[in-house]
């Protein structure tokens, strides 16, 4: 009954959220379980915290869960999608821990008060199409910190290796799927087997460092990956956190 509530509150949008097909979530367990560095790393950012943290694209409660045993208390996370809101309502009572989670798009973040963290693991940021989206979403969580407030995500550096080993090829875990990349887009298609499907939209370095310059946010750390390796050349993955 909630799921059918929350598809019909969703129709009443303006379809923005065109990059995650709602279908995709039914196999979301198995296909984020390869990544986990990334929790004892947003864990790490929130026990710092001295004050509200905030999850944009909550997805599961995959990292949230976690996040709020870590700091024993209330995480608040926002989503687009109603199916992964219900999973991750159903992983906070499994374990236990208050999530105040909510039906909403981050690119209208608005706050009762303002965070001492909002992060977005798992590159979710990448779910967003355009220039435009990313600056009124940086601009939006800028306007939601605190002074000194930190924002955190991560995200795959494009590697032309990587998308021509790839690129149109069958693979079978960590469910079976095959990716295409648009490469003058900017863009990677995932499509499950079941006809799922999910768009990513890469960014630079240059064009994260861009973002956080218009919204008035200061670059504190640029990682390589999870456990604070330096950002190299050849490094795969973005790992940012920014101040206000």
């Amino acid at each position: 009954m909630v799921h059918r509530i929350l598809r019909a509150l969703c129709a009443g949008w303006d379809n923005r959220d065109v990059s995650w097909d709602e279908a995709f979530a039914d196999l979301y367990e198995q296909w984020s379980a390869p990544m986990s560095a990334d929790v004892p790393f947003y864990c790490r950012l929130a026990t710092e915290a001295d004050g509200d943290v905030v999850e944009l694209a909550v997805g599961n409660g995959r990292v949230a869960v976690p996040v709020a045993l870590a700091t024993g208390s209330r995480v608040l996370g926002i989503d687009t999608s109603p199916a992964m809101l219900e999973q991750a309502r159903a992983q906070a009572e499994s374990a236990g821990v208050d999530l105040d989670l909510r039906l909403g798009d981050m690119r209208d973040l608005a706050l009762e008060r303002t965070a001492s963290l909002v992060y977005c693991p798992f590159r979710a940021l990448l779910h967003l199409p355009t220039w435009a989206d990313r600056r009124r979403t940086f601009e939006r969580v800028a306007a939601s910190l605190r002074p000194g407030g930190r924002f955190a995500w991560n995200a795959f550096a494009f590697d032309h290796r990587v998308a021509t080993e790839l690129d149109g090829r069958h693979q079978e875990r960590p469910v079976p799927h095959t990716v295409r990349y648009a490469v003058g887009d900017n863009r990677v298609d995932i499509t499950l087997d079941t006809g799922a499907r999910s768009s990513l939209w890469w960014a630079t370095r240059n064009e994260w460092l861009g973002l956080l310059d218009v919204a008035g946010l200061e670059l504190e750390a640029l990682y390589g990956g999870f456990d604070g390796e330096p950002f190299a050349d050849d490094s795969r993955e973005y790992v940012f956190v920014a101040r206000r």
